[in-house]
């Protein structure tokens, strides 16, 4: 279009001039679109080209492609450049596609030292080896370009997400024993709510059902110098000397009443076959005799191991052991809680021995206990029929 020194009236409207005023005083928008917008208010305010020009210190070429655009495509389109066409390519797509087939690959399969490729490592192997591939373009290849090349086919070589390969080959099997379990709680939860409502009192239990697990390394820490409390006008948070004793580590050996939501824990230095037969005792003298104690847990070598058979083979018909499939502990409730505890009592927790912890966890356990809370499995019960 002739360049005119005096434009025709741009009109918005009051939606457009509202949106290019909020831009015109952005502090995050790109420079160049605070600019246009400025520029674009000034034009439907009447001020002529070269008075824009002259106030912005530009030159009027670009404030008349401005305006221009905005005349034709609309105000908000002329706040953001037109597709061009641009530079044609100079990497024929066999040479694209063999860039990101070695991204594909690992350095080290290539006789690097490296597990994961950088830009840097893969531009330099590809610079060295594109002509005898055939790719001859690709001889002054970039950091940037590969880059590029890589975002194009959505490629992150230089990143690990990590995944669980299923190993049980039993798992679904597993898994459905473990959720008929929860189901079976709910039942047994509602048939005592409606007793507890019809103003009956519910018999003793026959099925106790609990879902158990150990939280080993949990760290004995003691401070070296007295925290300092938060102080207004100073420091907002607790302050800790970044120096630590330590005092070596505890297991927690609980379970977790899946009906009444109590919690059995046993504070332990370790978490052998030992310690889980001294849990096991603590949950035979916890429950009524008679009553079948079922256990949801994993596969941790103690569960099995011949002291613990030996201990069970003493007691037969007292327990049940539910175990959940291989790498399958999130469909253990119990996980849920140590997350919880983690969380709460744990997170930034100081101790001066072990014993001083062990008694802080067994207080924390026996007020929760007083309140107890009642951890539920929700997602898919709806799809199971109990016989």
């Amino acid at each position: 279009m002739p360049f005119q020194s005096r434009k025709p009236p741009l009109t918005l409207d009051s939606e457009t001039r509202s949106q290019l005023q909020t831009l015109s005083v952005s502090r995050t928008a790109p420079a160049a679109q605070v600019e246009r917008a400025r520029m674009l208010l000034a034009s439907a305010a009447g001020d002529s080209v070269a008075t824009i020009a002259r106030a912005f210190r530009t030159n009027r070429v670009k404030v008349n492609d401005l305006i221009n655009r905005a005349l034709q495509l609309g105000a908000r389109t002329a706040l953001h450049d037109l597709p061009r066409a641009g530079r044609p390519r100079t990497i024929p797509p066999e040479a694209r596609a063999w860039v990101i087939a070695l991204a594909c690959q690992k350095p080290k399969d290539l006789g690097y030292a490296e597990e994961l490729w950088t830009t840097r490592l893969l531009a330099q192997h590809v610079r060295r080896h594109c002509e005898a591939a055939g790719h001859p373009s690709l001889r002054k290849l970039g950091r940037g370009t590969v880059s590029k090349l890589l975002a194009a086919d959505a490629i992150q070589p230089h990143k690990i997400t990590y995944y669980l390969e299923r190993r049980d080959p039993d798992f679904d099997a597993k898994m459905a024993t473990v959720l008929h379990v929860y189901k079976q709680v709910e039942v047994l939860r509602a048939k005592t709510a409606a007793l507890l409502a019809g103003g009956e009192v519910p018999a003793p239990p026959f099925v106790a059902v609990l879902s158990y697990d150990e939280k080993p390394g949990i760290q004995v820490l003691q401070n070296t110098a007295p925290d300092r409390p938060p102080v207004p006008g100073k420091h907002a948070t607790v302050q800790r000397d970044t120096e630590y004793i330590r005092h070596g580590t505890l297991s927690l050996l609980c379970g977790i009443d899946l009906v009444n939501g109590k919690v059995l824990g046993r504070v332990e230095q370790r978490h052998r076959s030992r310690e889980f037969i001294a849990w096991l005792k603590q949950a035979d003298a916890t429950y009524p005799t008679g009553a079948t104690i079922r256990l949801v847990l994993d596969n941790h070598s103690a569960h099995l191991s011949k002291e613990t058979r030996a201990y069970l083979a003493t007691i037969p018909n007292r327990f049940e052991f539910i175990f959940t499939p291989k790498h399958g502990s999130w469909l253990n409730l119990v996980e849920i809680f140590f997350s919880k505890l983690a969380r709460t009592l744990l997170r930034g927790i100081r101790a001066d021995s072990p014993a001083d912890l062990t008694a802080r966890i067994e207080r924390h356990l026996d007020a929760l206990n007083e309140e107890p809370v009642i951890f539920r499995w929700k997602y898919a019960l709806d799809d199971i029929i109990l016989a």
